[in-house]
């Protein structure tokens, strides 16, 4: 009975040196392998109750675990789309065979980087076929609220690179200057012209006509202007009117000291701003908080349009994509504007070690792992979202081959027990002679 248990030992030790030779040899052969996790081989130790005084040997058992939560160092590339993991959580994918077929939601994989381009319908894809999936942004560039529990509200990244968008103005900051001398008695009281171009709704580019008028007493200085708005989409209708005074003390001079509204959107003094209603829709005209230097003032003699800042873009044509380290994908126009138009989750999970390792660098969440949670890039646990880098494998080859020979020379050993085991037994079989 001991002799048979030394013999099973040895062939215990043979498998398991054999399994830990195949977690080495596919870790070798994965070293170039981007995004590769590490496989190691565990023994456990098998004990047998003796009984009769005698001893038999139980051997050795071996598991070997995918190492999904050690981390490859980043490269450098120069593709926009290349993506890394820098830190906690994993990217969402999809296979491109389940997304082109379309039966339902495609199952949700988890990746720790990939290399992204554009497919004939514009969605990102690896040259291994995975999809890269996000939350679609709204049109104006925000994210909506997704379920952070679940894979529901994640779609393909679709880029379309024919894409033509523009933004309609809906905000325009004026920090202009007007002469005070304009103001006083025995001036000619001149009228000061202002032009701002605006955007509609359709991308078409249209004019506020801005007119200061001063007001001229009959002796010192009134420090009153009318500020009349028109709009050009309405073939110059006037929509707002206000009457706007201006401080002359010590310390506030040249500020504004009150605006009245004569028609138009009334005036806001928190916000210093009025409602203005062009043609497509209301737009907000900040002339700055009453006694503030920063929007509207009144000094000097010159007329000086110092700061002009508003929103909105003319229709332009998509050029580029770029993800940021929050996530958000970004898609660039030839305009020069950018706009958000997907956000791409990390996925965070209690044990990512638990998680079935499937084939592509991919891994499929399951009990063993815990449920996941997608949070934003560089919230909570997680890390962000490097663009322009790839992780490569988390091999450590010198390491590996280090654990060869010594998985080698056990094995070499276990086999030398059973060559021992079988001289014994033909000497057992020699005693009948």
């Amino acid at each position: 009975m001991t002799i048979s248990s030394s013999l099973n030992a040895g062939v215990a030790g043979l498998s398991s040196q054999a399994t830990r030779l195949a977690a080495i040899s596919d870790n070798i052969a994965n070293s170039a392998t981007y995004g590769y996790k590490r496989v190691e081989a565990d023994f456990q130790s098998l004990v047998i109750s003796s009984t009769g005084g005698s001893y038999s040997a139980g051997g050795v058992r071996s598991t070997t675990q995918r190492l999904i939560d050690e981390r490859g160092s980043l490269v450098s590339t120069n593709n926009a789309t290349d993506l890394a993991v820098r830190g906690r959580g994993m990217l969402p994918v999809a296979r491109a065979s389940e997304v082109e077929v379309a039966n339902g939601d495609a199952q949700m994989l988890l990746t720790t980087t990939g290399s992204f381009r554009t497919d004939d319908e514009g969605r990102l894809v690896t040259e291994s076929g995975l999809v890269l999936l996000g939350w679609p942004a709204n049109p104006d560039g925000t994210v909506p609220e997704f379920p952070r529990d679940t894979s529901d509200g994640l779609e393909p990244v679709q880029i379309n690179v024919n894409q033509l968008t523009g933004e309609p103005t809906t905000e325009v900051a004026l920090g202009v200057n007007l002469p005070a001398t304009e103001t006083e008695a025995g001036s000619v009281g001149t009228s000061q012209q202002l032009s701002i171009e605006y955007f509609d709704n359709l991308g078409k580019s249209e004019n506020l006509s801005i007119e200061y008028t001063p007001t001229v007493p009959g002796v010192g200085a009134s420090n009153e202007w009318t500020m009349t708005i028109a709009d050009s989409a309405q073939g110059g209708t006037v929509i707002g009117e206000y009457t706007l005074t201006f401080d002359d003390a010590r310390a506030s001079g040249g500020t504004l000291l009150n605006v009245a509204t004569v028609s138009g959107g009334a005036y806001d003094g928190v916000s210093g701003s009025m409602i203005v209603n062009v043609a497509g829709g209301p737009i907000e005209v900040t002339i700055g908080t009453l006694g503030a230097a920063d929007g509207m003032t009144q000094l000097s003699n010159s007329f000086a349009p110092l700061s002009i800042s508003k929103d909105g873009s003319p229709v332009g044509n998509m050029t580029s994509a770029e993800v940021d380290a929050n996530g958000f994908v970004h898609a660039s126009f030839d305009t020069g504007i950018t706009r958000v138009i997907y956000q791409v989750p990390l996925v965070d999970l209690p044990n990512p070690n638990g998680m079935v390792t499937l084939d592509q660098q991919t891994y499929l969440p399951s009990p063993g792992s815990g449920s996941f949670f997608l949070w934003d890039a560089g919230d909570g646990p997680t890390g962000d979202v490097v663009a322009f880098a790839r992780e490569e494998s988390a091999t450590d080859v010198a390491g590996e081959l280090t654990d060869m020979i010594q998985t080698q020379r056990a094995y070499s050993s276990n086999a030398k027990v059973i060559q021992t085991v079988d001289e014994m037994l033909q000497e057992t079989t020699n005693i009948k002679r």
